[in-house]
């Protein structure tokens, strides 16, 4: 998303300037950030907005608490994951863009210690939304292993009512990550990667989900496409993987498509055994 943007900051050492200058980036960032698609204005303006805006002024080193209460701020606020990463690729345009002209907000061109600090301090606040965790992974926002299972019962129950066999019709698409040469954030900034890219490619009502901590699947429909967004997922996965350093060390991620067997019981066999690769 791209717009116009104008104003300067004062120069540095203009003891005058500085709530000048924290005003125009926040409404700079204020402006991009709803050029990107924030849906409600009134929410955006946030305490937090400001901590971060004096943090940059103050060319703080380390941005890292400032964008974890961020992060919980927008979680608490009741902004999405997607909603507060894009919100945060304005920010990162408003600080790296000209002070004049167009500005494009571009999430995959977000640090990623930047979008792994948001991401968690949304986490955390959202790891505790029991409703929402029944059917939705809090950190990648993919659906569940249970609902998976849930989709993979609809669909057998709709084979059964047109008298076909739902492995003419769907596949199970896995992605396994071998996680053993990584820790920490790494682990979680990994799957953040995964299921992004795969929403990407994933993006007409396929049901993706996350089987376990290094495991993605996604239920999609065969049909003559199918081949292609499976090359493109191994494709930008490989590409967004190797965006950062830290993930460049893990293998590639094994991507392999499974027919659906014949009953639920051994599609959910599968989805087990999946879970546990």
């Amino acid at each position: 998303m791209a717009v116009r943007e104008a104003g300067h900051l004062s120069p540095p050492g203009d003891a005058d300037g500085s709530d000048g200058d924290s005003r125009v980036l926040r409404a700079r960032w204020r402006t991009v950030s709803f050029a990107t698609g924030w849906r409600f204005p009134s929410d955006w303006g946030l305490p937090e907005v400001d901590t971060v805006c004096s943090s940059i002024l103050r060319r703080d080193k380390n941005l890292t608490d400032a964008l974890l209460g961020l992060g919980k701020a927008r979680a608490e606020s009741g902004a999405g994951l997607d909603e507060t990463i894009k919100d945060l690729a304005a920010l990162h345009a408003v600080m790296n863009g000209p002070p004049d002209g167009l500005l494009i907000a571009d999430p995959d061109e977000l640090p990623t210690r930047f979008l792994r600090t948001v991401a968690l301090g949304w986490a955390e606040v959202t790891a505790g939304d029991n409703a929402r965790r029944e059917s939705t992974e809090p950190l990648t926002g993919l659906a569940t292993a249970e609902y998976l299972r849930t989709r993979l019962g609809e669909v057998y129950r709709r084979g059964r009512r047109t008298g076909r066999c739902p492995s003419d019709d769907h596949v199970l698409l896995a992605v396994v990550l071998d996680l053993s040469s990584v820790n920490g954030f790494t682990r979680l900034m990994a799957m953040v990667v995964i299921a992004d890219a795969l929403r990407t490619v994933f993006d007409g009502g396929e049901s993706v989900a996350l089987l376990g901590q290094s495991v993605a699947a996604v239920l999609a429909e065969r049909d003559d496409g199918l081949a292609d967004r499976a090359t493109r997922a191994r494709f930008l996965l490989a590409e967004r993987l190797g965006m950062d350093a830290d993930l460049t060390r893990m293998t590639r991620p094994r991507v392999r498509t499974y027919r659906l067997p014949p009953t639920h019981s051994s599609a959910v066999d599968l989805v087990n055994q999946l879970a546990k690769a």
